[in-house]
């Protein structure tokens, strides 16, 4: 973690990543799409696979010197399918983005449709929004939530569906706290003759861990960012039913990448690994015991939750009760209390995606630190009162340094 070398050749970056190493170090991270990876994860990651480049797949390569490379990424293909109990798997994609557009790529037209969550539901900008490539190839009718419960009616999606006929239908979001039933979407899409792809970037770890029910066998395409819960490298594969492998491995390469990036695909085949593991399994469950005692506490101190709680890692804070478009306001004075989060939009949120009503937290680098349910509902405590009240300064400073003296018991890198 001392970056020696680093050190004497550029003490400028160098002072810039130990800011962020302690940084990292000192705060209560409660953003649900970031973790902290192992250090064998980041060792890959900085390791010479960086210097290769390698255009195709394994044992098709269009450059020489690859038979090392086709190794690890044979590896880390292998780990993946073993993890999900995959028929194929892509392990070159960049990130979620790319990655959901080869899917599209793949297996579908342009001027298709798709139906995904809206995003201001809780869905991706991948999934339809009108700023994104998804909806300016494709045709998009997006789904929503009930706006009583926050929940996903599974009768509207089939309704929808049925009316819009879609060529995918797409499971999965960025702020959806409850279990996604993709045996349902599966169902509705073969009534209407639809694909299926779940993205499943933000429950991967979940998935894999048994903490949340799995898309396989049963969905075509599946892609999955490799951070977040899963506690890889920044980075995506696609896996799928066998039939559609030669359709997604084109769409990745050649249709819309070259070189696959080799140091990030050696992290992966770490990750899975690590992942394959029994004490996963323990990790992952524990973020949803975490996730479930938090939310409890906020209710339980005054603090509104979309849909009443959570079945995941993520909690969504609605924050209409006490004004609109505070997002923003509050996310801030949560960071100089020690807690990170981000803004988020909420269900029919009143105000704009600019200055959203609401704060989306989770809790899966807080479990990765080795908290439990006691630190849950300690944390919690301090978390609501500065909900309540986020123009305490005051406060804000006397928690920013109670979080730091519990980020010391917990200590990470």
């Amino acid at each position: 973690m001392l970056c020696p070398n680093l050190q004497v050749t550029d003490p400028e970056v160098f002072t810039w990543l130990m800011n962020e190493l302690n940084r990292q170090r000192e705060v209560i991270n409660m953003i649900p799409s970031e973790n902290y990876v192992s250090k064998a994860v980041l060792e890959a990651c900085g390791s010479v696979a960086n210097n290769k480049y390698s255009e195709g797949y394994p044992k098709k390569r269009y450059y020489q010197g690859n038979h090392f490379v086709d190794e690890a990424e044979i590896l880390a293909i292998e780990r993946a399918k073993k993890l999900f109990g995959a028929e194929h798997a892509n392990v070159q994609s960049y990130s979620g983005s790319p990655a959901n557009m080869a899917v599209f790529f793949g297996l579908l037209n342009p001027g298709d449709k798709i139906m995904g969550m809206r995003l201001d539901m809780g869905g991706h900008l991948t999934h339809g929004h009108g700023v994104n490539f998804s909806s300016k190839f494709y045709k998009s009718s997006p789904y929503v939530v009930d706006k009583a419960t926050g929940l996903i009616d599974m009768d509207d999606v089939r309704r929808l569906a049925i009316k819009e006929k879609p060529k995918m239908i797409i499971s999965g979001g960025t702020a959806y706290p409850r279990i996604w039933d993709f045996h349902k979407f599966q169902e509705i899409a073969d009534e209407v003759g639809a694909f299926t792809l779940a993205d499943i970037s933000h429950i991967a770890g979940l998935v894999a861990g048994c903490a949340h029910p799995s898309p396989f066998p049963f969905t075509d395409a599946v892609m999955t960012t490799t951070h977040k819960t899963l506690r890889g490298p920044r980075g995506a594969m696609i896996m799928c039913k066998e039939k559609y492998a030669k359709q997604i491995d084109r769409a990745v390469f050649p249709g819309l990448q070259g070189g696959p990036h080799n140091h990030v695909n050696a992290a992966k085949a770490v990750c899975f690994g690590e992942a394959l593991k029994p004490d996963f399994r323990v990790y992952a469950h524990q973020i949803v015991k975490n996730a479930k005692v938090f939310a409890k506490t906020l209710m339980d101190n005054g603090v509104k939750l979309v849909t009443d709680g959570t079945d995941n890692h993520l909690i969504l804070i609605d924050l209409t009760d006490r004004g609109v478009g505070l997002g923003a306001e509050v996310a801030v004075a949560l960071e100089k209390a020690g807690f990170c989060t981000n803004k988020n939009t909420i269900p029919y949120d009143p105000s704009t995606p600019f200055k959203p009503s609401g704060v989306r937290i989770g809790t899966p680098i807080m479990t990765t630190r080795g908290m439990k349910e006691d630190e849950m509902k300690l944390t919690g405590e301090w978390f609501a009162k500065v909900v309540n009240n986020y123009k305490n300064e005051e406060l804000l400073k006397k928690t920013c340094e109670q979080v730091k003296d519990l980020c010391i018991r917990f200590p990470f890198y």
